[in-house]
């Protein structure tokens, strides 16, 4: 990866990032989400096989319902836009939406083979917060395990730190990173959105894909 000037102040650094290839990544990230939220509610709205619910362990039990998590739940969306944002060249951002697309493919293939749903978890009244009923009639509580709400935060935040470091940025910008990615992973239990077994699952598929995916893509990609 092209190196910028260490002797640059940490701002132009993001903003010489930013601006590099702008009108690809705004309608790169765009399109994605776009494409990956209609393949998403098509396999959660006409499942083809029986849908299973998935169990509750203790954790479920031990992490109370907390619903002023729900805008760090959403905040995920502007989150992995971050990583290609900060990408410098072309090919690096042709290669990120590889494995960004290939994850997605992955795990809409498991909800399409393997249709599940969270249980109607007890000590939340969907009535009393509007914002969570909307969002319970959008997402209906399928497509759970592995949860690609934490897969995403995982990957995004793993090809960040790489971002990060080699930015030469503080270790508070990187440890900033690290408890917000955590925290979208946890708000996906706090809300009700998953249950801990969606997230094992999830938390496993990103790190695979930000592991393994820039290796099998063979572009130097966050190096």
């Amino acid at each position: 990866m092209a190196s910028i000037a260490q002797s640059r102040p940490a701002r132009s650094q993001f903003a010489a990032r930013f601006s590099s290839h702008w009108p690809l990544k705004l309608v790169g990230i765009t399109t994605f989400i776009a494409i990956f939220f209609l393949g998403y509610f098509g396999v959660l709205r006409w499942p083809l096989y029986k849908v299973t619910v998935m169990p509750l362990i203790g954790l479920d039990r031990a992490i109370p319902f907390q619903p002023l998590m729900l805008p760090v739940y959403f905040s995920l969306w502007f989150y992995v836009s971050i990583p290609p944002g900060l990408l410098l060249r072309r090919d690096e951002l042709v290669a990120y939406g590889k494995i960004a697309g290939t994850q997605a493919i992955v795990g809409l293939a498991v909800f399409f083979f393997w249709p599940t749903t969270t249980p109607m978890t007890a000590g939340a009244d969907w009535t009393r917060y509007p914002a969570f009923a909307w969002l319970k009639t959008v997402d209906a509580s399928g497509n759970a395990c592995p949860s690609l709400h934490v897969a995403f935060a995982i990957f995004s935040g793993v090809c960040l730190d790489r971002i990060f470091r080699e930015m030469h940025s503080s270790w508070s910008l990187r440890a900033l990173s690290v408890c917000w990615c955590l925290s979208i992973v946890y708000s996906t239990i706090s809300t009700r959105q998953h249950v801990s077994v969606d997230v094992a699952g999830g938390a496993a598929l990103g790190l695979l894909t930000a592991l393994i995916g820039p290796r099998l893509i063979k572009t130097r990609i966050e190096e």
